[in-house]
Order: structure tokens, then sequence, then C-alpha cells
């Protein structure tokens, strides 16, 4: 379904904005809450980020991410007039600018408010840059007077928003009726019944796909390996902790149409774990490892015609991308994507990512960004060699 922007300005209608994101939430879209200072006055972020089911960030810039939507509900005149002339002091009014999608907003506010010459003028600045307005309801306001000002319900606002959805052209379709498998996150080898080996993969590359396959209309399976990240709303969520957990997963929904892997798979693994907690009694520890397989090749060897597989290559600068080259040729991969992992700004654990995407048809470089917009690019591939199959 759609990712949605939803603002929540400070005025006493904030309370229906909770019923508006659990509606949203519930026919299956990804909702990011963007509440003001002034409406935490009335309700608490937490609430929204709860019925959301997301948790605060540690993303700066969650905001400035690609979305479908941006709705704001409720609308106070101070905001309208705020989004009416471009002002950009807070999340919300950042993200109205960065948003270069569809719009929709419904005011609330006193009657006189609303009728004033200001804040008409401001609502048709807004509707003739194409934001969507719908009310202000009449009726008895907060404070007891009769007139236009209410807040229309939330159910109306979601009908609106299906709408929206159903007619934008950045709408999910493009990979309707699609089955993709996504893996994200890395794995974890155990040692013993504490400790295990792994890697500094927070998943956030393969949950931006996995985001941006849904908002395309796919059905999506997420093979998460220990993420570091929420996992999106609307997708199947299948846990795969260890490498011989993605390989049994990924092996069993080989016949999909697309097959991403993302995860950082171990390359090696204890042969066999400990049953307990290996005490430290300080003499040395030396540990075999066994390979581990080639999830990528097995599922180049298995899948069907006409399917798509990408891989992913997590290497350093020097010789890692002559031996992604190599790797997409050896494993039957139609697409490999290529990150250098040497850089703390791109790749493993950051919130942007530069890659080289590596195809029969030759090299595309997907220059350093949030990895949405990476997850876009790779997308796009993807639905190229869809087309031609």
């Amino acid at each position: 379904m759609a990712r949605i922007l939803l603002g929540i300005t400070g005025g006493i209608a904030a309370y229906k904005a909770c019923t508006l994101t659990r509606l949203l939430v519930r026919a299956g879209h990804d909702v990011f809450p963007l509440v003001t200072e002034a409406a935490e006055r009335f309700v608490r972020a937490e609430t929204f980020y709860a019925l959301a089911r997301k948790s605060r960030s540690d993303d700066p810039y969650p905001h400035l991410e690609r979305a479908d939507l941006l709705v704001v509900a409720p609308l106070t005149a101070n905001t309208l007039a705020r989004l009416a002339h471009g002002l950009a002091d807070d999340l919300l009014t950042e993200a109205a600018l960065a948003h270069d999608g569809p719009v929709l907003v419904a005011p609330a506010m006193n009657v006189r408010m609303w009728e004033h010459p200001a804040t008409q003028e401001n609502a048709a600045l807004l509707r003739s840059r194409g934001v969507e307005i719908i009310g202000p309801a009449e009726g008895e306001l907060a404070e007891g007077e009769m007139g236009a000002g209410r807040m229309v319900e939330p159910e109306e606002i979601a009908a609106r928003i299906a709408e929206l959805l159903g007619a934008s052209p950045s709408a999910p379709g493009p990979l309707e009726g699609r089955r993709v498998v996504i893996s994200a996150g890395g794995t974890r080898e155990p040692l013993d019944t504490v400790r295990f080996l792994g890697n500094r993969s927070s998943g956030r590359m393969g949950v931006a796909l996995a985001e941006e396959a849904r908002s395309r209309g796919a059905d999506v399976t997420l093979l998460a390996a220990n993420l570091a990240v929420s996992p999106p709303t609307g997708v199947t969520v299948v846990e795969t902790p260890t490498a011989a957990d993605l390989e049994r997963e990924a092996l069993a929904r080989a016949d999909a149409d697309v097959i991403v892997m993302a995860a950082a798979v171990a390359d090696y693994r204890p042969p066999s774990v400990l049953g307990e907690k290996r005490p430290k009694d300080g003499a040395p520890w030396l540990v075999e490892l066994e390979a581990t397989p080639d999830v990528l090749a097995a599922l180049g060897a298995a899948r069907p015609p006409g399917r798509v597989l990408v891989g992913f290559a997590a290497d350093g600068a020097g010789n890692g991308l002559a031996r992604a080259r190599e790797k997409r040729l050896a494993k039957g991969a139609d697409l490999f994507v290529f990150n250098d992992v040497s850089r703390h700004d791109i790749g493993f654990d950051a919130l942007e990512n530069e890659v080289i995407v590596l195809s029969e048809a030759g090299e595309r470089h997907v220059e350093k960004a949030p990895k949405r917009e990476v997850a876009a690019a790779v997308l796009d591939e993807v639905e190229r060699l869809l087309s031609k199959r």
C-alpha cells in the first residue's frame, strides 16, 4: 500500500487524528506521524507512534523520504498560513516543502478564524498549488460557537485518502500482482547459547526495498535477519536469524517473481554449537569455521524462467567492484548491487547509500542518497527487466 506522512497540529481535534491513524494502518498503509509541539499539548506523540506501530526513529530525516501522500489533520490556521507562505520551521513544514506528491489537509479552527480574509486567502493559495482541502464541517465548535470550523470525521478523510491514492500517478501499481521476496539484516551464527558471529548490517536497505516494493503494489515477503529497524507495515515478515534459516525460507519461495537478497549472510559458521555458555577461563578459544551454503547461487539455479534475481555485494574499495561483476555471472543473478562498505558514510548501519547496479545491459551508478531513494532506483531496474519478460 502507500507511505503516508500524517501531520497533526495543535487543536482539540488532534484526538480525532488518533482514529484516522488507526484507520490508515488498518487499511495497510505505512503511516509516519509528524506531530507538532502544539499538538502534543493535546495528544502525546508516543500515542501516534504506537497507533502507527512505529518507534521514534534515529534517522534525523525520516520526514524527507519519499511518500505517496501528505495529510495534515487537523490543520490549524497558523499552520495553514505557514504552509501557504513556504515556511519550514518544524518537521511538518519541512516535509511539506520537500514533498512532491498529492497533499490533503483538513482544517479545524474557530469559525471566525476560518472566515477571516487572511485565512481564506491562504486557503486559496494552497488550492492554487494543487492542495486539496477537505472541510471544515459545520456544527458546534469546542468553544461553544456554531459554524464552519470542525474537522471532518476521520472516516470521511480516510475515504478521501483511498480515492486519492487510487487516482494518484504515484499510487501503487507497477508491481501489482507480483510476488516479491526481500531479505534484510545480517545473520548471526551461534557459538554457544550466548555468543554468536555476526556483522554490522542493520537491515535498513532491505527494509527500504520492502517499503518501496509494497508502495508499488507488490505482495512482499520480508526475510528478516536480526533487524535493527522496524519492518514496514503491509508486508509478510518471516524471521530468519541464521544462514540456515535464510536458506530454507528463501528456497521455499524460489518461484517468486522477484527475489532481492539484500541481507548480509554469513559466509562461515561453527560446525557445532556449544549447548551452554563457555565460561571465560583465560585459555584461548580456538573456533573452527565451515562455509555456509551459497543461498544466492542456489536461488539462481532453482528459479523458474522469467523471474528476476537480485544480489548484493558488500565489499571494499579496490577489487570489490571487479569481484561483484564476477559474482553476478557466477551466481546467475540478473542484477548485482555493489556498495562500498569500507566507507563509514554509506552502507552498513548508515542512513544513506551509494551503489552501482550491475546488469547484462551495463552498469548504473546511483549517487549517494537516502536508502529509500536507492531502493527506488534498484526497483526501477527490476521493473525494466520484468517488462522484457
